[in-house]
């Protein structure tokens, strides 16, 4: 749904029961998409880097690249 600023200024309360029932909820100024009214959701958990750790393979010749490869990119064939 796409509403004016005037709009939204006077039904912010129902608006924002919208955006939070899950529907998309755009703020138009002068006819055109301004702002997008979403819900506030609490922080997740900081990321935790490793623990995929040992879950997850490189194959061996990952950073090989066959020369017929790196020619097409290079625009040589």
């Amino acid at each position: 749904m796409q509403v004016n600023m005037h709009e939204a200024k006077t039904q912010l309360s129902k608006l924002g029961e919208k955006a939070w029932a899950g529907e998309k909820v755009v703020i138009a100024k002068s006819g055109k998409p301004y702002l997008d009214l979403v819900p506030h959701r609490e922080h997740q958990a900081p990321r935790q880097p490793g623990r995929l750790k040992g879950q997850i393979s490189i194959a061996e010749d990952f950073d090989h690249t066959p020369a017929d490869i790196i020619a097409a990119f290079e625009g040589e064939l």
